[in-house]
């Protein structure tokens, strides 16, 4: 038994073997073949494999997000059978006698660049579906089958590091837990490992070897035993078990409302990045959704998402939030989230460069795409649309010049939208300092204490070396936080806490006590939450 200790980003116990992650596990290379008609065999078996992989996705998702959202696996499956598609794998096979691999990328590339070439919105859309298949295909062929290579039963993954945009792709239920070498505590890949309810640690020293090796992940002490001794294993299945009768204990707070002891209302939400992520909320009982990550979005693709591509996402998670809130922040790249084709120059200082809303005032175009997607959802549910990084009045006034034309755009397209409530991300010191006038211009204020921490205390929460001193109790911050509080009730703007801080336990009597509205938190800290307010009194 090997024992190696890192820092935790979430706690929990995970029992399971490791997968070691490794990036371009698809590479595909060009080889010539000898009998044809073999490789087109293997092909045919592969895409029947394909296939089945498909029809139970399908039956997956519509479990749980719905079958509207689990169509795409039955459009991918028709777009498999296209014949069109496969003449061209079968030639490419024959007339240049290589491998099926090979056939099939090739086919995928070609057929991706033409659907992204046409006019039509719902074609263009097709290219990145054709990539799909294909990659699918190529992974059955190469044996590297299951989401981002993780393959058929849940793991440990273990990896150098993983980019946000890894992390949100990889199949959830096939996660057991991650484990890197490189990244922060306050990075977007560790706020989704909490988000996904997944023990995590960061700052381990790795090895290859591990690949395949049974594991145990304990996220609350920061240690990863690598084939550990019967004792051991024995020990942490009993923890384990102990951890699920804790977590049935605060599922009997399902349904109870989020009152204080004295009638103190507090709104629990959740922070979510995919509409995957809503089964989530639902089994958490949160009240509505705090924050949507619509990043992610962007993230996920290699083209700048359509108007049709967004809508069909934020329609279907308000679809699946009946009468419930749903707040989605819009486009938050820049920093550590960037995007190759956005084709932004490299700055020195990222975290306080071009990013967020910047880029959103800049490239009015892509704004107003979203912002068109987003008024169109809101007439089918409560939609609330939350800027961030606002660091003036005069940014607020021109997003609200923008929000106008888009509905004025709808209305004179005879398109319907709902009322939406318009709010701003408090996450610089500049926006706490004119908080009071702020409030005047908007409905809402959610703080990001993640960014607001970093600024106010010049600290880059990407830097695991600064983890010892990046302070989110520091008295600056909860002057802010109250600060913030009461200039917006002072002009009836509701304010909540849309940051990790958020979800500290021990700080959550103290943020009810400030007047805090709105608390959204991972998913899995909805109960933790719940359990404390119902037990305390503001007075």
């Amino acid at each position: 038994m090997e024992q190696f200790n890192g820092k935790s980003i979430y706690n929990g116990i995970a029992i399971g073997r490791i997968l070691f992650y490794s990036k371009n596990q698809q590479q595909v290379k060009r080889n010539k073949v000898e009998d044809v008609e073999e490789e087109i065999a293997r092909f045919e078996s592969a895409k029947a494999k394909a296939m089945e992989q498909l029809q139970e996705l399908y039956a997956k998702a519509v479990e749980e997000v719905g079958e509207s959202n689990a169509m795409i696996f039955e459009v991918h499956s028709m777009m498999l059978e296209d014949e069109d598609y496969n003449e061209s794998i079968y030639n490419i096979i024959r007339n240049e006698e290589v491998n099926a691999e090979f056939a099939v990328a090739t086919t995928g590339d070609n057929f991706s660049t033409m659907f992204a070439e046409m006019e039509d919105e719902y074609f263009k859309a097709r290219a990145a579906d054709v990539k799909d298949i294909s990659e699918r295909v190529i992974a059955v062929l190469t044996g590297l089958e299951g989401e981002a290579g993780l393959g058929d039963e849940p793991v440990i993954v273990v990896a150098e590091d993983l980019a946000p945009s890894e992390t949100v792709q990889m199949d959830k239920s096939k996660l057991l837990a991650f484990v890197t070498r490189l990244g922060s505590s306050n990075s977007h890949t560790a706020i989704l490992a909490r988000t996904m309810n997944i023990p995590a640690l960061i700052g381990v020293e790795i090895s290859e070897a591990w690949d395949g090796k049974m594991a145990i992940v304990d996220g609350k002490q920061g240690v990863l035993f690598v084939d550990p001794d019967v004792a051991t294993l024995e020990t942490y299945m009993e923890k384990r078990k102990r951890e699920d009768a804790q977590r049935e204990l605060l599922l009997q707070l399902k349904g109870q409302p989020d009152v204080t002891k004295d009638g103190r209302h507090i709104h629990l939400y959740a922070n979510i990045g995919s509409v995957a992520d809503v089964a989530n909320v639902h089994a958490n009982d949160a009240a509505g959704i705090g924050l949507f990550r619509s990043e992610f979005l962007y993230l996920e693709k290699d083209h700048y998402p359509t108007e049709e591509e967004q809508f069909q996402v934020y329609k279907t998670v308000v679809q699946n939030m009946p009468g419930k809130k749903v707040i989605i922040r819009t486009l938050d790249i820049g920093a550590d989230k960037q995007v190759d084709y956005f084709e932004m120059e490299q700055e020195e200082n990222p975290a306080m460069g071009y990013r967020a809303i910047r880029i959103c005032l800049d490239r009015v175009e892509v704004f107003k795409t979203q912002l068109r997607a987003l008024y169109r959802a809101s007439a089918y549910g409560m939609i609330s649309i939350m800027f961030p990084m606002v660091i003036s009045v005069s940014e607020v006034r021109r997003i609200k010049e923008i929000c106008e034309e888009v509905k004025r755009e709808l209305s004179d397209s005879d398109i319907p939208y709902g009322d939406v409530e318009l709010g701003i991300m408090i996450e610089t010191p500049a926006a706490v300092m004119i908080s009071d006038l702020l409030a005047k211009e908007v409905d809402f204020f959610s703080i990001g204490t993640n960014d607001l921490t970093q600024y106010t205390l010049a600290i880059d929460r990407q830097n695991p070396k600064l983890d010892n001193i990046y302070d989110a109790h520091h008295p600056a911050m909860l002057r802010m936080i109250q600060m913030v509080i009461d200039n917006g009730h002072k002009e009836n703007c509701w304010v909540g806490i849309c940051g990790e801080l958020g979800a500290d336990t021990t700080l959550t009597e103290r943020f009810v006590r400030m007047g805090i509205d709105e608390l959204s938190v991972a998913p899995s800290m909805v109960l933790p939450l719940r359990n404390i307010i119902v037990n305390m009194s503001v007075d």
